[in-house]
Parts: structure tokens; C-alpha cells; sequence
């Protein structure tokens, strides 16, 4: 059976799939552009770039699609609604948030016209940012790459908030990586679609060295972990040498801020430092976010070609969407 489109606010993608947005210039518009071209909704990381880096890749991106472009900024960031506004300002389609939970943003959302999704990890989260005015949540869940908000899988996570969260699509999130579990996710669970997002960074358009992707290539299940972060949540990478150090105690603290990001940072690390040590393909420096389940996965694909593998394995054993009712 035809996989269903996805509605959030006046946009419609025709493929109910999310590409996860990846900062530091992880998610940038040469991925964001074929995911929007595929049917899907690319997503620009928005975090830790200058607001006039962001506008100019979000412009890029706009003038080479007409699919749908969005950009994903954490709440945690000290200039968050800079960027929001930015954006905004910039022509993207959609803000995506998470790391944090920001009220004001959905007066942002409605001043501006422009739909907000946010990303949560509670059935309290999500029913609280229905009422808000959130176009969409995301319920992301303990086998996502990155920040983590919550210890619960996915399929224990997502049926409490589905239930609460009546009038607005509720998106499945967190370790991901093929069709069927597209299908499963959206026809057993109810869910309106998925975001992805390390699956994308093995793709050919991911901007990310290639050093980064044979690091995902090579993963083996116990060399993906949780670590700690500057931003005050737990995160999912790759177990890299500077990761094993972290977790021998041994003394990383950033010396002298270079770049004042985050509202609140322990300094224990520059995270903006790491990151963008991981997209020039740094193994030994580097803070490699990573999903779960990105051991599972062992090619590198054009983003159409992912596109092709989740929609006709998805499509071979879907039957019908649960899915939410919009209220009249």
C-alpha cells in the first residue's frame, strides 16, 4: 500500500520521512536540498553556525528546491532566537526544536506564520506543546544519534505520547534505519512518519569527510555509547579516543571559550570544538554523535537511493495509517 503524505501546518511533504538535523555543518543544504527534491522535509542543522552562515545556506537551499526546507535549532543555544528569527527571515519553511523547551517560540511560530515542530521525549512534552501550538512533535527516543532527553526505546516512548497528542502528527525518532521499520513504526504504532538521521550522513551528498563516514562503516555495536556533554545532557557517539577519555576522568576542559554558544555550558569540553573536529574526519578529536543502530548499516548511498530503499520496503508490508485526527 502507497505510503501517505505528510501535513504539518499548510506544508505537505509527499513522503512522510524527516531528515534529522545534524549540526556542527553536518546537515547543511547539499543534504537538505535531495531529501526536500526526494518528497521529504531536509533539515539544516542550525546550532553552533553564525546566524549569517545559516541564512545564506537556507537561501541556497530555497533557491534550489521548491520541496520543503527546515532548520533545527536547540533551545540550548544562548543566541536561539536569533537564529529562529533568522531563519525565518531567511525563507526557510519550518523550525524544528529541541534540547530544552522554549514557550515563546510558538508566539514566534504564529507571528511569523510558519509552522514549529517540536522535539520531545515525554507524553507530558509533547501534550504540552500541542497546546502551545506545535505543528508537529517528534518523539525521540533513547537510540537517536546526539543529545538525548530520555533512557526509554522508541517503541516504549511512542505509544504514551501518541495517545495524549490528538490533533497534530506525531513523528517516530531514534534508531531507525530501514522500511520495515518505517512501516512498523507508522501502521503498528500509529506514527504519521520518521525522522532519520544517521543514515544520512552515510549518504554521497552528507558534506561530512569521508573520514567520518568509514568511522560509521566500521562501527561495531559496543563502539557506539552514551558520553557526557557540555550542554548538560546525555549524548550518543561513536567511541572514539577523545569519548574514552572523557570516560577515564581525564581533564578536557576548554581553557578559554571561543565561542559562548550554549546558555548554560559546564565547559568541561567545547563542543563546538569536537563536532566540528568529527566533520573534517578528526578520529582522534573528535565527537562523533551516532545513532544506536548505525552499526547495522554498511554502504554509502545517494540520498535518492535511500529514498528508493525506505519507500519500497516500507510500502511491500505497510497497510494502513492509524494516524491522527485533525480536529474541524
Amino acid at each position: 500500500m502507497k505510503l501517505p503524505s505528510l501535513k504539518i501546518g499548510n506544508l505537505t511533504a509527499p513522503i512522510p520521512l524527516i531528515q534529522g538535523g545534524m549540526s556542527i555543518r553536518v546537515s547543511t543544504s547539499s543534504l537538505a536540498v535531495p531529501v526536500a527534491e526526494c518528497g521529504g522535509i531536509g533539515i539544516i542543522g542550525g546550532s553552533g553556525v553564525p546566524v549569517e552562515e545559516l541564512q545564506e545556506d537556507i537561501k541556497k537551499a530555497k533557491a534550489a528546491t521548491e520541496g520543503i526546507i527546515a532548520v533545527n535549532i536547540m533551545y540550548a543555544m544562548k543566541n536561539f532566537y536569533d537564529l529562529v528569527v533568522g531563519s525565518i527571515e531567511a525563507g526557510v519553511d519550518l523550525i524544528v526544536t529541541g534540547a530544552g523547551f522554549s514557550r515563546d517560540i510558538f508566539k514566534i511560530g504564529k507571528q511569523y506564520n510558519i509552522p514549529v515542530a517540536m522535539i520531545v521525549s515525554s507524553p507530558t512534552l509533547g501534550k504540552l506543546a500541542e497546546k502551545l501550538g506545535a505543528a508537529a512533535v517528534i518523539v525521540e527516543a533513547k537510540e537517536a544519534g546526539g543529545h538525548l532527553g530520555t533512557d526509554k526505546p522508541l517503541r516504549t516512548l511512542f505509544p504514551p505520547v501518541r495517545d495524549v497528542v490528538k490533533n497534530i502528527p506525531v513523528i517516530a525518532a531514534g534508531g531507525i534505519t530501514d522500511g520495515y521499520e518505517m512501516a512498523e513504526m507508522m501502521d503498528k504504532y500509529g506514527a504519521d512518519g520518521i525522522q532519520i538521521a544517521s543514515r544520512f550522513v552515510l549518504s554521497k551528498e552528507c558534506d561530512v569527510a569521508d573520514e567520518f563516514k568509514q568511522a560509521y562503516l566500521d562501527a561495531k555495536k559496543e563502539d557506539i555509547v552514551i558520553t557526557t556533554s557540555p550542554v548538560g545532557l546525555p549524548g550518543r557517539a561513536l567511541r572514539t579516543p577523545f569519548v574514552q577519555a572523557l570516560a577515564k576522568g581525564v581533564d578536557l576542559t576548554a581553557k578559554k571559550c571561543q565561542h559562548l554558544c550554549l546558555k548554560k555550558c559546564d565547559h568541561h569540553y567545547c563542543i563546538n570544538e569536537r563536532l566540528n573536529a568529527s566533520r573534517t574526519g578528526n578520529l582522534q578529536d573528535g565527537l562523533f554523535f551516532s545513532g544506536e543502530n548505525t552499526y547495522k548499516m554498511k554502504s554509502i548511498l545517494s540520498v535518492a537511493e535511500i529514498f528508493r530503499q525506505f519507500i519500497s520496503q516500507a510500502e511491500s508490508v505497510y497497510k494502513e495509517k492509524r494516524g491522527f485526527s485533525p480536529s474541524t
